[in-house]
């Protein structure tokens, strides 16, 4: 593997820059820390209870809405595609009809498809973010090759019924990056456009609590591969474990904003958090130091 410098290949971020914050919508009922906050007698009403939350993660700094309808918890059973579709797809049409880009966390080719389309001739953006790096769907590179979307991919080794039996490395960030440059090359071999590729180590995905740690301290491994790089730490187990015991999840965001911030002063393209306000003054902060260093 021979890695390009993050100034040599397109798309890729500087630390320069303002990242991306991408805040975290379930429209599910079993996510780990906020399952069920949308549920409603109709549809109609999740839809609306989604939507404002949205309306208020943008309020709070929000530049990407990220819309799921499966958790993807450790221990989580897979959702039928169509019942994920009927809780994602009125939400995205619905913001990317306001303007907004939206991500959408699926693993299924088809309700990615229902977004894209729900997206078509409207003046937001879908951009296709899939956990499993298009492993748990044939059909997933080529929609997303053959629509010419943004691709987040993410490293991955199996569901997540299975996945922390599967978190077993001699060397994680070494492992974690080679499998998931070869999950890239993957990708541009079924079409997807390098340049539309966006990484993300997948932190908490098969990685226990100094797994993680040990990729974020290879950071600039993973931005030296020339992508923006996504950085999704929040409320996830190794979060916690900074913390008492029985700290309730949503005490996370702290751990979660001040890791969002290192990790915005390095050069990440984006984080994914779950409390846009908490991570948007960790990012004035690091705005505030750039400056104050340059007079």
């Amino acid at each position: 593997m021979t890695p390009e410098t993050p100034t040599e290949a397109a798309g890729a971020s500087s630390a320069a820059e303002r990242p991306e914050l991408m805040a975290v919508l379930n429209v599910t009922p079993d996510s780990f820390s906020d399952g069920g906050r949308h549920e409603a007698p109709t549809a109609a009403e999740r839809t609306a209870s989604a939507l404002a939350t949205a309306r208020g993660l943008l309020d709070d700094g929000a530049t990407i809405i990220d819309v799921g309808g499966e958790s993807t918890r450790p221990g989580a059973s897979r959702v039928p595609q169509a019942e994920e579709a009927a809780r994602v797809v009125p939400v995205v049409a619905a913001l990317v009809a306001e303007g907004v880009v939206v991500s959408v966390d699926t693993m299924n080719a088809a309700t990615a498809a229902a977004c894209l389309d729900a997206a078509a001739g409207a003046p937001g953006e879908v951009i296709v973010n899939d956990v499993s790096g298009g492993l748990a769907d044939d059909a997933m590179l080529g929609l997303v090759a053959d629509r010419g979307a943004r691709f987040i991919l993410s490293h991955w080794r199996g569901h997540s019924v299975v996945m922390n039996e599967l978190a077993v490395y001699d060397d994680t960030a070494s492992e974690v990056l080679a499998e998931l440059v070869s999950m890239r090359d993957r990708a541009v071999d079924a079409g997807v456009a390098r340049e539309r590729i966006i990484l993300d180590p997948g932190l908490g995905f098969a990685k226990d609590r100094d797994d993680n740690w040990a990729i974020l301290r290879r950071l600039d491994d993973l931005l030296a591969l020339g992508h923006p790089l996504l950085i999704g730490v929040s409320r996830k187990r190794f979060m916690g474990a900074l913390l008492a015991p029985d700290a309730p999840v949503a005490d996370r965001d702290l751990p979660t904003a001040i890791v969002s911030a290192l990790c915005a002063e390095r050069g990440a393209w984006g984080v994914r958090v779950h409390d846009a306000a908490s991570t948007r003054v960790a990012f004035d902060v690091v705005a505030a130091w750039r400056a104050g260093a340059q007079r």
